[in-house]
Order: C-alpha cells, then structure tokens, then sequence
C-alpha cells in the first residue's frame, strides 16, 4: 500500500471505531443531578427520605425498608457484569422494579418515566453517598 492509501485506511478505521462506540459513550455521564433532585423529591421520596436513608415517611412502614442511599450498598448485578450497583444496574431496578431481579416488590418498575429522567434519577440519587 502506498503511504497515502495506508493514511485513509487508518481514518477510516478510526471513525469506524469512533462510531462503533459512540452509543456507549452517550451513557458514560448521561444524568444531570439537578434534574434528578425534582424528580427524586417528586417520585421517591415518600420511600427512601429527603437524605436517601430510607426513611421516607412510607418508607418507614415497608419491609423490608428501602434502599439507603448514602451507604452506596446496592444488592442487584442486573446486567451480570460482576458488579452490583453500577448505573446500568440502577436504571434497571428503576425501569423494570426490584421484583424482576429477585427483591421486594415495593420497589415497583417507574420505566413509564422518560429514558432520561431515570438516568437524571441515577446522577441525584449518587450524591447522597459521601465516601
């Protein structure tokens, strides 16, 4: 090949890899922690608390009790990628309901909520832990 042809296929490869991964990269930071904090307070907080203990004023009826948030404990591997608790894990949960994974049908499925409400959701409910 001559140096020229090597150069395009070299770009070519490039924007080919590029675009492979692009619908990956639009999910590496997708939620905006702002948005999640209305939607929280609207949506969740009966259930888990102001805090993100748990301890909503529902959420203290419920057994077993609600996730709390600020432990950054989480129990499902929903994508079975050997880690629990990764965002794709909670968006899960948040979609399909703690139930479709083997937990407590409280947590019920809220995939009725817009695609990135759930992932602004998943930013709000990351700042309650503080390692």
């Amino acid at each position: 090949m001559s140096r020229s042809s090597d150069s395009r296929w070299l770009a070519l490869s490039l924007l080919g890899a590029t675009l492979a991964w692009a619908p990956f990269a639009a999910h590496a930071a997708p939620g905006d922690a702002a948005k999640g904090k209305a939607l929280f307070e609207t949506n969740c907080l009966s259930c888990h608390g102001a805090e993100g203990k748990g301890n909503g004023p529902v959420g203290m009826a419920l057994t077993p009790p609600p996730r709390d948030f600020t432990k950054a404990e989480f129990k499902f591997d929903t994508d079975k990628d050997g880690k629990a608790g990764t965002d794709a894990d909670l968006f899960n949960v948040i979609t399909n309901g703690a139930a479709a994974y083997g937990g407590s049908a409280m947590m019920a499925p809220w995939g009725h909520l817009p695609e990135q409400d759930r992932w602004d959701l998943i930013a709000y409910v990351r700042t309650f832990h503080k390692p």
